[in-house]
């Protein structure tokens, strides 16, 4: 599952990396959460864009837009099949970029350690994911997104057994290209990530609170078990 993530970088910084044309205004972010608006990469008419769009995805042909909040992360083995995600699986893929994301782990105590995991080179990441258009009773579109997961590489595996769909910075282009149908090959991109090390940051758990988002949250911890800090891999 991925229920939390971060934004942090410079619009130039997106730009350089996913080869953006057109963008809208960035700010920092330290807490994306569901139902909120956040930035993601398209094509549209061959031209790479970065537009603001919901996160929980809401089919079109959905009576009710409340089906959103529980359509934050598609299983990227199912969903070119499910009724939910199938016609975005084919013709509207995007990414999600991000600087980090956060997962908990038990502790002993039966608290929960949040760790904000982030690539160790601090690239932005591409978390694939799925946009849809859906219009309201009122005639009125909204535009909304979810991130496909995987499942997840070892070390991921000792915090949760799901992982965001991280993709290489080869099947960006593929990934996006709105003409590319074989189901097959685009899930084939949609694997537990091995391509850099990640670093996993135990952090504070002020970042459990939606409505906190500035530069703290991703500061790390000791954590309460043995005052570990930031693990590789």
């Amino acid at each position: 599952m991925c229920g939390r993530y971060t934004l942090t970088c410079e619009l130039d910084d997106l730009i350089a990396e996913f080869g953006i044309e057109v963008a809208t205004e960035l700010s920092p972010r330290y807490n994306i959460a569901p139902t909120q608006y956040a930035p993601i990469i398209r094509s549209t008419s061959g031209t790479l864009r970065l537009d603001n769009l919901r996160w929980g995805l809401i089919p079109s042909w959905s009576k009710d837009a409340s089906i959103g909040a529980r359509l934050i992360n598609a299983r990227s083995e199912t969903a070119d099949s499910k009724p939910s995600f199938r016609s975005a699986f084919k013709s509207r893929r995007c990414i999600a970029p991000a600087t980090g994301f956060y997962e908990w782990k038990k502790t002993g105590t039966g608290s929960k350690q949040p760790y904000w995991i982030h690539l160790a080179n601090d690239r932005p990441m591409a978390l694939a994911g799925l946009w849809e258009t859906w219009t309201s009773d009122d005639g009125k579109p909204m535009e909304t997104f979810t991130i496909l997961t995987t499942t997840p590489n070892d070390k991921m595996a000792t915090l949760h057994d799901r992982m965001p769909a991280m993709l290489s910075h080869d099947d960006v282009e593929a990934w996006l290209n709105t003409e590319a149908t074989d189901a097959t090959r685009l899930k084939a991109m949609l694997h537990p990530w091995q391509d850099s090390p990640l670093a996993l940051t135990p952090v504070g758990t002020r970042v459990n609170n939606v409505r906190n988002d500035d530069s703290s949250l991703i500061e790390e911890v000791a954590t309460e078990a043995d005052g570990e800090s930031g693990m590789l891999f």
